[in-house]
């Protein structure tokens, strides 16, 4: 059973280093990978239609620290970036994932929350990747889409 000791963090390239993005609230990455059955009068199932990726993603960070504003100088500027995910920690038994990376990533919306007298208001960033990848734990091979 794992111990919990490592955590999951989120960097982006800004174009010279690696910049880690904290405190986060949450990152959800969306790969859809469609493909249907192709058909036709003579019999189904002959092959596989294949439609375009769609590699999204959308983090939520606390507004009140340079994560925020970080993100929001690269969603203005419409500049292309690279999120990175990968296991942090000592122990390093406990994510199915080695790492997964989003590039050419773009933000589309930028949403913050109400400010309200308790709590840290928070700024939700959504928006596409051009290219993914994932390396499982253990493997040396990553898969890339797309291929």
């Amino acid at each position: 059973m794992p111990d919990w000791k490592s955590h999951l963090a989120v960097s982006y390239n800004d174009g010279i280093a690696d910049v880690l993005i904290s405190p986060l609230r949450s990152f959800t990455p969306s790969f859809s990978l469609n493909a249907e059955a192709q058909h036709s009068c003579e019999a189904s199932h002959i092959g596989v239609i294949y439609s375009p990726q769609t590699l999204s993603f959308s983090l939520t960070v606390d507004a009140a620290g340079p994560a925020a504003a970080q993100l929001t100088m690269l969603a203005l500027g419409g500049t292309r970036f690279k999120i990175l995910l990968q296991e942090a920690g000592d122990e390093r038994q406990d994510w199915a994932f080695a790492s997964v990376v989003m590039e050419e990533c773009v933000i589309t919306s930028a949403t913050p929350s109400t400010a309200t007298v308790s709590g840290v208001p928070s700024a939700t960033f959504s928006g596409f990747s051009l290219k993914a990848g994932a390396t499982p734990l253990g493997a040396s091979d990553a898969v890339t889409v797309p291929r």
